[in-house]
């Protein structure tokens, strides 16, 4: 099992006042699976996103990743699984817009000890996948903001993580952008990658071939997806 949430609750504290974010969260997800959690704003879906992807800690309860439980790891440790485990994908994209699509995409691998490739064919090759060999020497300023989220799904995948983390990835995007990067998500987990999808939107997380619901901080739906959405090339997501 790739991962294994046991009695996990996250509590945010504020001198003698108490937030209960997350609530006796229980889930597993095998290797290879597209996931989606799914949930209002302040359901505690992106607290729980943070915690799965080595961001931030649990109160209590296990985390469990690759048979190993991470639950108590130090910031330095948190740190070197972030680099070498997981992806992110977010909704503002978090390019640095100073540096050239390439040079964003090698970042990542900059600060890589596992890596011992070029690192600059490895980024290119991955945007070449993205189909954007013509834009390498591109600030992110200057592409549009589809290109810039497959900018980041680039910078994501160049360090093989072992699973893809996107947070609501199509929320500043068109219709056809966002269809195009639903699109790349299932054709890499198609290919045998993890993805978790957090959104708040049902017929993206549709898109998914299961979906975890969360409301209040507690799990109240965790079932697979009797019409998933499949991407199709002559067809764009509804939002």
């Amino acid at each position: 099992m790739l991962i294994s949430v046991k009695n996990l609750k996250k509590d945010f504290k504020d001198g003698d006042m108490v937030t209960h974010v997350l609530r006796d969260i229980d889930f597993d997800i095998p290797k290879g699976e597209f996931v989606s959690i799914m949930g209002p704003s302040g359901s505690g879906k992106s607290t729980l996103m943070h915690i799965l992807g080595f961001l931030d800690k649990p109160s209590s309860g296990k985390y469990i990743f690759e048979g190993n439980d991470v639950s108590d790891l130090s910031d330095t440790e948190l740190a070197r699984m972030r680099n070498q485990k997981v992806g992110f994908v977010f909704q503002s994209f978090n390019l640095l817009n100073r540096m050239t699509v390439l040079e964003n995409v090698m970042l990542p691998l900059v600060y890589s000890k596992a890596f011992k490739g070029d690192k600059e064919e490895r980024a290119k090759e991955i945007l070449d996948q993205m189909g954007l060999s013509h834009r390498l020497e591109y600030l992110p300023n200057n592409i549009s903001g589809g290109e810039k989220q497959r900018v980041a799904i680039a910078r994501a995948l160049v360090n093989n993580p072992e699973v893809i983390f996107a947070d609501e990835p199509t929320g500043n995007l068109d219709s056809k952008s966002g269809f195009q990067v639903m699109k790349i998500l299932q054709d890499l987990n198609n290919q045998g990658n993890t993805i978790i999808l957090v959104t708040h939107e049902k017929i993206t997380a549709e898109y998914a071939s299961r979906i975890i619901t969360i409301k209040d901080g507690v799990i109240t739906d965790d079932s697979s997806v009797i019409k998933r959405q499949i991407a199709s090339e002559n067809e764009e997501l509804i939002k």
